[in-house]
This record gives C-alpha cells, sequence and structure tokens, in this order.
C-alpha cells in the first residue's frame, strides 16, 4: 500500500514538473519574438592574435573547461571519491562532466573563428551540461527515475533545439532551454529537501553563473574598464569554469542526510 502511494505521489510529481516545463516554454515562444542567428554576435571585444592563434584569450580561456571536466568525469567513474548514492547520480554527473570537457574543445574551435557554422559546436556541450546538471538535481531531490527519465528526455531537447535553430534560425528554444535550469534549480533548492549536505553549492554555483553572465553582457564595457587587458566574454568563461568546480568540492565534502522511500538501494 505505502510502495503504490509513493508511485502515485512520484507520478504527480513528474507530472507537475514537466506540466510546469511545457508551459514556461510555451508562454516563452508566444510573448518573445523570434531571434536570429547574427553575425554580430559573432564579434567581440577582445580579438587580439598572439603566437598565431586568432582570438587568442577567447581560445584559451576555455582551457580550465577541459581540466576540470576530465579530471570529474574520470573521479566520478571511480566511485570512490565522490558520495554518490545511485548509478543514476553516476550517469548524470559523468555526462555532466563529459559536457564541460566537451565546452572547451567546442568554444575553442568557435572562437578560433567565430561564424553561425561554428556556434553549434560552443551551444551544444553546454546544453548538454544543463541538461545532466538539472536531471542530476532531480534524481537527489525527487528520485532516480523522474530524474534519468528528464536526462534521456533534455539531452534529446537540447539535440532538437540545437536543431531547430539551425533550419529555422531561430535561437529561443536553445536560450529557454539554456534559461529554465538555471532559474530552476535556486528555487528548487529551497522547496525540495536535500539528500545530501553541503547543498548550499547549488546556490553558490548559481550565483557564480549569473556573475558570468553579467560579465558576457558587458563584454565590451569590463575590456574597455581594465584598460584592454582581458575581456569580459574572456572573464566569462573563467567564471564558468568555477561552477564544476564548486560544484566537485560539493561531491567531495557532501554525506547523506536522509533515505527516501523508493530509492534504490543499488550502490554505483
Amino acid at each position: 500500500m505505502v510502495w503504490i502511494l509513493n508511485q502515485q505521489i512520484l507520478r504527480g510529481r513528474k507530472t507537475r514538473i514537466w506540466g510546469g516545463a511545457f508551459l514556461c516554454w510555451l508562454f516563452l515562444m508566444l510573448a518573445t519574438p523570434k531571434v536570429p542567428l547574427s553575425p554580430h554576435g559573432n564579434l567581440f571585444a577582445d580579438m587580439r592574435n598572439f603566437l598565431g592563434v586568432p582570438n587568442t584569450l577567447n581560445v584559451i580561456t576555455n582551457f580550465p573547461f577541459l581540466i576540470v571536466g576530465v579530471i570529474g568525469f574520470v573521479l566520478t567513474l571511480q566511485g570512490s571519491f565522490f558520495k554518490i548514492s545511485f548509478r543514476g547520480e553516476v550517469w548524470g554527473w559523468a555526462l555532466f562532466y563529459a559536457g564541460i570537457a566537451g565546452v572547451a574543445f567546442g568554444s575553442a574551435y568557435y572562437h578560433l573563428k567565430p561564424d553561425e557554422d561554428r556556434v553549434m559546436w560552443d551551444t551544444l556541450p553546454m546544453m548538454i551540461a544543463y541538461a545532466s546538471l538539472f536531471s542530476t538535481f532531480l534524481v537527489e531531490r525527487v528520485g532516480v527515475k523522474i530524474g534519468l527519465s528528464c536526462l534521456i528526455a533534455l539531452v534529446s531537447v537540447a539535440f532538437l533545439s540545437m536543431s531547430y535553430a539551425r533550419i529555422f534560425n531561430d535561437f529561443r528554444l536553445c536560450m529557454t532551454f539554456q534559461l529554465i535550469p538555471c532559474l530552476a534549480i535556486p528555487v528548487m533548492v529551497f522547496f525540495l529537501p536535500p539528500k545530501y549536505t553541503h547543498s548550499r553549492f547549488w546556490i553558490y554555483a548559481a550565483g557564480v553563473h549569473i556573475i558570468a553572465k553579467f560579465e558576457a553582457i558587458a563584454d565590451r564595457k569590463i575590456y574597455h574598464a581594465n584598460h584592454y587587458i582581458i575581456s569580459g566574454h574572456s572573464l566569462e568563461h573563467l567564471c564558468s569554469a568555477i561552477i564544476p568546480v564548486l560544484l566537485t568540492i560539493m561531491l567531495l565534502c557532501r554525506s547523506t542526510r536522509f533515505q527516501r522511500l523508493g530509492d534504490c538501494k543499488e550502490r554505483p
């Protein structure tokens, strides 16, 4: 009887999550104008070349993503360093770190010659990282089944959003896809009980993400303010690389607070 009731609660939560996500997407698509891929979006403040590398600082500031991504991926699969309870979390975190490492290659490739044909290689790994991080958060806060179903669905939506942007020259789906997890995770931190300690690191990561976005928006102003040493976009790369570092510290330091009903007891 308890198991049946628990399954009904999980189905209700799953329905609310998908229903809320769909309504947010529908509202944004109806209320906002089309956002085409513009050549002006590929013009960054700092386009200096050093040692023959085009847009040098925008390229090399992606290197921290590779370091953090590879280390996190290896530690996740190793299994004893991170405090991970379920195999579903291993898949989610491994894909997150793989996406972070992919950002290093994709973003560097894009910044070597920024144009509409290369922007998808910059955006897609980031969207995969967002999708896996959000689904892993749901595994922790809601349940393994819901989190894993979201992982499959969100990764699929990431590819569909990128295809939509390329075919219809409309970047709204990609922007929405990146926006919703960034808003939903800080809100859900306060409403869903954490399975682990050190949940405040989710808030720290969200705060750093906001700072990074402001640096990207103020790319040229920051570049002028520091007398052309480093641009806001390069600083965005460095600041964004702090996010997986914070989440890695969380995984290393956290411990289990409670066991949820319906959680699988299988260890990774």
